[in-house]
């Protein structure tokens, strides 16, 4: 099975993802007894649940400081010190220093909603392929509406996904008044490229929250948050009906890959150009949160 690669816009080069639990995804997604033990374990939640059981006893504190150095992770940013944490999920969802984000431009700017690799597409009822060609999006079944999916098919949407070695607490892209959040059922399947290239509908299937954002400028924006394989929590940090600062914290996953996305009504937003040019490539670009998203096309 092939290696994930994507870009990076810091670095200006194509890199390799360091997978954590690769070979349990190949087990998983490649073969036939791997497949048995997704739908009775992970589908059905008992495995996250378990994990996520496990992530939040005191013991698990003890296995920070190799997490931390097999993954190269930057504990600079971090607002608590290495010996702070009271578990691993307590890690996993640390917030970060004042400034350790600082936004791109102006309220004309949107700005991604994660650290994360991240694709964009100009209209979302053209994409042609994620991960792999031959896989339709169904954007009714990801968004829970038919209504919602036709006010969006003609607008761009941005997919961030985010890898457990990430900085898991998510963000508002655009500055406006988010409404409250839905939540839509569904199993905790990953949502690794591994995974996606087999079955894309993980994405509308996995359990997930959605969100409007109104905005003067924007118009009305949704938010999606998807869970994924042992992410038993995805957590709404905001107030619901009160205004909500561009780059200011919506939420947090707890321990897992998650998928965060980001639909824009027709005619609202031009994406960054190196979003688009390595999307249609067929690879994810990473970029941390706050970094440029795209600007206002108004």
């Amino acid at each position: 099975m092939e290696g994930i690669r994507y870009y990076n816009r810091y670095t200006g080069r194509e890199e390799r993802e360091q997978v954590l639990g690769e070979k349990y995804l190949q087990w998983i997604y490649g073969t036939s007894t791997g497949r048995a033990a997704l739908h009775v374990l992970i589908k059905r939640g008992v495995f996250s649940r378990l994990l996520g059981w496990l992530k939040n006893r005191s013991s698990s504190a003890r296995s920070i400081p190799s997490f931390v150095e097999e993954y190269g992770i930057n504990m600079e940013d971090s607002l608590k010190g290495m010996g702070e944490f009271k578990h691993f999920n307590d890690f996993f969802y640390r917030r970060l220093k004042p400034g350790a984000r600082p936004l791109a431009g102006g309220e004309d700017t949107a700005v991604f909603p994660a650290d994360a690799r991240h694709m964009g597409w100009e209209r979302a009822d053209r994409i042609k392929s994620v991960f792999v060609k031959g896989q339709s999006f169904d954007l009714p079944a990801l968004m829970g509406s038919e209504a919602l999916a036709g006010r969006y098919a003609e607008g761009a949407v941005v997919l961030s996904r985010l890898c457990p070695t990430d900085y898991h607490r998510f963000h508002f892209p655009v500055s406006g008044v988010p409404g409250p959040w839905t939540r839509l059922g569904g199993p905790l399947a990953s949502v690794s490229p591994y995974c996606l290239r087999r079955r894309l509908a993980w994405l509308w299937t996995n359990k997930r929250n959605l969100t409007l954002i109104r905005s003067e400028l924007w118009g009305e924006v949704a938010m999606l948050e998807v869970g994924a394989t042992g992410v038993g929590l995805i957590e709404e940090t905001y107030v619901p009906d009160v205004p909500a600062a561009r780059g200011g914290e919506k939420g947090y996953f707890a321990f897992g890959g998650s998928t965060v996305m980001c639909f824009f009504e027709p005619g609202r937003i031009r994406l960054a150009p190196d979003l688009l040019e390595k999307t249609a490539e067929g690879m994810e670009l990473f970029a941390r949160q706050g970094d440029m998203m795209g600007v206002s096309a108004e």
